[in-house]
């Protein structure tokens, strides 16, 4: 008899979850004006708001910790850094940022001007925020087949290479690089192919311009590459990765999800003018040049979980328990993203919900009723997510409209997944009850998601 699967590692400590009632739980999200960023964490049972900074991190990356040099400049802890990220992704020259957001702030700040266009894969929230506040525009290249939840496609995450090469053959001019999200989180923790990174590329160097890459979640990207594309199957997560950012000039990385850390991001590039033009946003934004608003410890973890994120064990492990949430909700008929993505599910809050209006938002209406469940905290990746259009201030209604559901790493076991599947079931059963969603009432002029505050529609 063939072994069942079973993770990768044992548990070392535990943390106790709180249960509340659905009172509780009433009480709470009425306060938090119906937001559930504002939530106090004592007020959640599962979370899955983001799998960012939510990792529990391995012995090794805590002993990493204890081994921190704190020096202003020339840290230890910094060079630690350094090499792990010449080895493992092949960039000579880097700075550590706070978080990826930091990272996107630097590196645009130097590449991204008024008027420019930006072609990519679905940016997400923080990417397009960056471009639009700068008063440039981000292009979505998706391919068509990331807005069929139902169908499958083993790389929704790519660009779509007819779509990219006619929008830079009209436009070239004002585009100052391509991006590349790898995972694709917009298109529910889609991956991208090899050979769609090869198409960029060869696109890029036909217009004489950069590819960066949005790299949260490269390892994963890798992942999918190693069991779903022709050629792969014999490699290394290691070799799949170096050959990914080989097509690539300079990437960005919230570190918070990939590397296993709590905080943490860094930019990276081939170019030293490029770094040196860099360096000078960094230290006014950051901190100096070998710091980066980083402490030498929180380098240190980073480094390790460069190197432990990069094993096909530990990516099997986080994967599959993905996957395991998935199959729990297809057996229970729960449209969702298909297939599974790496981080999280994606729910199609445009099928769970129809009898909602769009302008009522569903995605959001969904994740405040799984809460009220459960006590499981989502997060909407739809209207409230793509923000009102620069220009008329009007919203944007994205074809997808989708409840995000991001599993930390190392956190949770399959029990807890069969908890969230039974509390969505609970809600998709009575989603004919459900009539009307939410209006709001105060919004900020950009990245609102965050801070906006909602009133149930009567």
């Amino acid at each position: 008899m063939e072994l069942p699967f079973s993770e990768s590692y044992k548990i070392k400590m535990v943390e106790p979850l709180r249960r509340s009632t659905r009172e509780e739980r009433e009480q709470w999200i009425k306060e938090a004006k119906y937001n559930l960023f504002n939530l106090k964490s004592n007020q959640v049972f599962i979370d899955l708001l983001t799998d960012s900074g939510t990792g529990a991190m391995s012995d090794r990356q805590w002993g990493a910790i204890m081994m921190g040099d704190e020096s202003y400049a020339g840290a230890s802890s910094y060079y630690n850094l350094k090499n792990s990220i010449q080895s493992i992704l092949g960039f000579e020259y880097f700075m550590p940022t706070h978080q990826g957001r930091a990272a996107e702030n630097v590196l645009f700040s130097v590449m991204v001007k008024e008027g420019d266009y930006i072609p990519g894969n679905s940016h997400f929230d923080t990417t397009k925020g960056h471009i639009e506040f700068r008063k440039a525009h981000a292009v979505d290249c998706t391919i068509d087949e990331a807005a069929n939840t139902e169908l499958y496609h083993p790389f929704k995450g790519n660009v779509d290479p007819a779509k990219l090469e006619k929008f830079m053959s009209e436009n070239h001019a004002k585009v100052p690089f391509i991006i590349v999200t790898v995972t694709n989180n917009t298109a529910g923790g889609q991956p991208v192919s090899m050979e769609c990174l090869r198409q960029v590329r060869k696109i890029a160097d036909k217009y004489g311009k950069r590819v960066v890459f949005d790299s949260a979640r490269f390892a994963e990207n890798a992942y999918f590459i190693k069991i779903r594309e022709e050629g792969y199957a014999n490699k290394t997560i290691k070799e799949i990765v170096k050959e990914m950012f080989s097509y690539a000039d300079a990437m960005t990385m919230s570190s918070k999800k990939d590397a296993i850390v709590n905080i943490g991001g860094f930019i990276a590039m081939r170019d030293n003018e490029l770094w040196r033009q860099c360096s000078t946003f960094n230290i006014m934004f950051e901190g100096y040049v070998t710091y980066g608003g980083m402490s030498g410890r929180d380098m240190n973890a980073l480094a390790v979980g460069l190197d432990e994120g990069t094993e096909f064990d530990y990516l099997e492990t986080r994967i599959k328990q993905v996957e395991y949430l998935g199959n729990r909700l297809k057996e229970f008929g729960i449209p969702f993203q298909y297939p599974a993505g790496g981080h999280a599910i994606f729910v199609d809050a445009n099928k769970v919900l129809p009898n909602i209006p769009k302008e009522e938002l569903r995605a959001q209406t969904l994740a405040i009723e799984l809460y009220l469940e459960a006590g499981i905290r989502g997060v909407e990746i739809g209207t409230l997510l793509a923000d009102r259009d620069p220009v008329t201030r009007e919203n944007r209604y994205p074809k997808l409209e989708l409840l995000r559901l991001a599993i930390p790493r190392r956190v949770y076991t399959n029990n807890h997944m069969d908890v969230i599947a039974v509390a969505l079931k609970n809600v998709y059963d009575r989603r004919n009850e459900l009539k009307h969603g939410f209006d709001i009432v105060w919004e900020a002029p950009i990245m609102r998601h965050f801070t906006v505050e909602l009133e149930r529609v009567k």
